[in-house]
């Protein structure tokens, strides 16, 4: 009862036409800087920081949180009209999205990905009203052990599950995390795979690798097919969603919300995870498997999901327990320390009206973004008309664009032509580019925790196996390798009876 006294409390501050201002103008500047590969809503929250400590403090946190969410959904819109994806969050949205927007789908994949992002948004930040307490709690009970073999399943499943070969996937798999490798290594200070160029240390930014990969690698393919086949305009198609196209998307949007929310509330989960799981839940679960790959909305629908109920969940531990667990909570953390708030256990007591604000913001910033986005979807499609030259050009312009605006040095220019041509190189001799993808993302965080694991047990191995979450996700993986094998024996055994 508390809580929702607390949360009718919070919309009669959030509803006021000057908040609501502040939560439009959150909304529309991360829609914007969302579709710059690169720039991303942390960056957007950590410019205006500075112009807003003479705003009320719950004015700025409501536009915070309106840039949060539209950050969110920014980011899926470039994955599935260019294949270049906002955010490391947004990968797995381009895999199929840009397909469909090939296939003369781009509505629909923006509609499932803006009503996805609706769903999923509301029911996390209903849950994050009704199960906060809780849910922090579990996620702290939780050791490296877990994590370790969390992430290790996310590895195996994404590289073993997906893809025609598993050879090809593990390679693919291996190249991204020697990619994780580069840099300094946190625990002895030594140098790892920087070849004596002092911008390397501090490692490779994912943003780049993922533009680079997947933007300039696939214009590189389409420019060196284009001499081969007439230029062509990609079709728009219909512009809103079917009958077929709702039923094919509600459970993917409520199994894509059950991934992300419990990931975005873990210290270590982020909104990866959960969207790599949600691609290869749906790819298993999924009556049309033929589309994986060539456009299916299901591979559009849960990832999205999950990508936005995890941006909710990541606002349990930093209201909880002053835990960040990605760029943008720790600065919104950072804001809020700016104004003399403490987040942790005692926040709701010391500031609940500042907290509920926020929580009805987020309620708030979710319907904005559907009424903005909804209504723009096939506008953003004929985007699409563009002739190949010019919209590839354009694609290479906001990717070099996005890769500089990371750390503003020519450096990341450099390097985003050299993965560019790896990913030409990845299609040329059929890698899949995913695994590489994940490499770099999970790596860094499968060492740290590794390291952890065995640095609390002095060295022991069996501390891996020490926790019930641990050797569930061990189990699963084992199911996963040996499932090929059963499934052959079961398939020989009638033939030779």
């Amino acid at each position: 009862m508390d809580s929702i006294n607390g949360l009718l409390d919070g919309f009669a501050t959030a509803l006021t036409p000057m908040n609501l201002m502040f939560a439009c103008i959150g909304v529309i500047l991360g829609t914007a800087v969302g579709v710059l590969p690169g720039i991303g809503p942390a960056m957007t929250v950590a410019l205006l920081l500075p112009i807003t400590y003479n705003v009320e403090p719950a004015s700025a946190f409501i536009m915070f949180a309106g840039i949060y969410y539209g950050g969110m959904y920014g980011g899926s819109t470039t994955s599935i009209l260019l294949n270049t994806p906002g955010e490391s969050s947004s990968v797995i949205t381009a895999l199929e999205g840009n397909k469909m927007a090939k296939n003369g789908r781009a509505a629909q994949a923006l509609a499932t990905a803006a009503i996805g992002s609706f769903v999923a948004g509301s029911i996390g930040t209903a849950l994050i009203v009704a199960f906060a307490p809780s849910i922090a709690e579990l996620a702290v009970k939780l050791g490296a052990p877990s994590y370790f073999a969390i992430m290790v399943l996310a590895l195996v499943a994404v590289t073993a599950v997906l893809g025609a070969s598993k050879l090809r996937g593990f390679i693919s798999l291996f190249l991204g995390l020697a990619v994780g490798l580069i840099g300094i290594d946190g625990l002895t200070g030594q140098n790892r795979l920087t070849f004596g160029v002092p911008l390397l240390a501090d490692g490779i930014d994912i943003v780049v690798v993922a533009v680079a990969i997947f933007a300039i690698g696939e214009a590189l393919w389409v420019a060196a097919h284009l001499r081969r086949r007439p230029v062509e305009v990609i079709p728009v198609g219909r512009p809103w969603m079917g009958k077929q196209d709702w039923g094919r998307s509600w459970r993917p949007w409520l199994r894509g919300t059950a991934y992300g929310f419990p990931f975005g509330a873990l210290p270590a989960g982020g909104a990866e995870l959960p969207t790599f799981l949600s691609y290869v839940t749906e790819k298993k679960l999924t009556k049309h498997p033929e589309e994986f790959g060539h456009g299916a909305i299901e591979g559009v629908a849960g990832p999205e999901a999950a990508n936005n109920a995890s941006a909710a969940g990541t606002l349990v531990p930093m209201l909880s327990l002053g835990l960040p667990t990605n760029a943008t909570a720790a600065v919104m953390l950072a804001a809020m320390t700016g104004y003399g708030i403490q987040p942790g256990p005692g926040l709701f007591a010391s500031n609940g009206d500042l907290v509920w604000a926020l929580i009805a913001s987020l309620f708030i910033g979710n319907a904005l973004l559907l009424l903005l986005n909804l209504p723009l979807a096939p506008l953003w499609a004929r985007l699409l008309r563009t002739p190949r030259p010019y919209l590839y050009a354009g694609i290479l312009f906001f990717a070099s664009l996005g890769a500089y605006a990371v750390n503003l040095q020519w450096f990341d220019l450099f390097l985003l032509l050299v993965f560019g041509l790896l990913g030409l190189l990845m299609r040329r001799f059929g890698l899949p580019v995913l695994p590489l993808i994940i490499g770099v993302i999970l790596g860094p965080r499968l060492e740290i925790q590794l390291r952890q694991a065995l640095q609390l047990a002095d060295g022991s191995w069996g501390t891996l196996f020490s926790e019930p979450v641990a050797v569930v996700a061990y189990l699963v993986i084992a199911v996963l390798f040996l499932m090929p094998l059963l499934q052959r024996l079961f398939r020989r055994t009638p033939k030779e009876t």
